[in-house]
């Protein structure tokens, strides 16, 4: 889950909120919201793995966030803001109104494709404009994060997976 539903929010957190496996302070499980499940894969290998997950980090520079993923909560997201006291101060959906009807006309066009392409569809267009524009004029993809804040999202991924399991047990 975390290296794949998951990783663009651990991705904001690694360029946004200064988390680093080295400045994770502590990482808290929500145990009513998350589970995980074992499963057997195509040759028959049991895998284990979150199912949802919602869970606090705090850095060693005194920043809280939290991350919630629900592998079977359909295709829209959002993300809250929340002040000290937990009061909500900002929410963004996605998709909003306007991509709700792209979604709408993509659906009818490509009725067999996965409905989870077709809610990413305008920011995967913007991010392969902006990867192209990079290719073409060296000039740096604004907003595309770059292959060191992938590779630390991945570290960061890597280091949180056995930290969690542990705590649903």
């Amino acid at each position: 889950m975390l290296k794949n539903m998951a990783i663009h929010e651990l991705a904001l957190l690694v360029s946004f909120y200064d988390v680093t496996v080295e400045n994770i302070e502590s990482v808290t499980a929500d145990k009513e919201f998350s589970s995980m499940q074992t499963l057997p894969g195509p040759s028959g290998k049991e895998f284990t793995d979150f199912d949802k997950i919602k869970f606090t980090i705090k850095t060693k520079t005194g920043k809280e966030v939290s991350v919630a993923a629900d592998r079977c909560g359909g295709t829209d997201s959002y993300a809250t803001v929340t002040d000290a006291n937990g009061e909500e101060v900002f929410r963004y959906w996605m998709p909003d109104e306007e991509d709700k009807k792209t979604v709408q006309e993509l659906q009818a066009k490509y009725p067999t494709a996965m409905p989870y392409f077709f809610t990413q569809d305008p920011d995967y267009v913007t991010v392969k404009e902006r990867v192209a524009k990079n290719t073409v004029t060296g000039e740096e993809a604004e907003g595309v994060a770059t292959i060191a804040i992938a590779v630390e999202t991945l570290r960061v991924a890597e280091y949180l997976t056995p930290v969690l399991m542990e705590q649903l047990k």
